[in-house]
């Protein structure tokens, strides 16, 4: 695990020495948008939960429903409301 991690941070800052601040920033800025819509995601999950206990549909809020809510957006909506009601 060591050995993994060690390879990640060593890639990382071989692609910082690579490319130029204005790559940099438009790839934190790329990150900075992924990062919030994930954090989104999962606050949009816990309301589906809050909202769905009421009427008695389990909503999961784990990593993977985060993952599928931030990356499809209201199609993801609509699949997790599939899965809470037909599942």
């Amino acid at each position: 695990m060591k050995i993994i991690g060690g390879l990640v941070v060593g890639l990382v800052l071989l692609l910082l020495l690579v490319l130029d601040k204005k790559q940099i920033q438009k790839a934190l800025e790329r990150l900075s948008v992924y990062w919030f819509r994930l954090a989104f995601a999962f606050l949009v999950l816990f309301a589906m939960n809050i909202a769905g206990g009421f009427i008695g549909v389990y909503v999961p809020v784990n990593i993977v429903s985060g993952l599928l809510l931030a990356v499809l957006g209201i199609p993801g909506v609509a699949t997790l409301c599939a899965f809470a009601v037909f599942l």
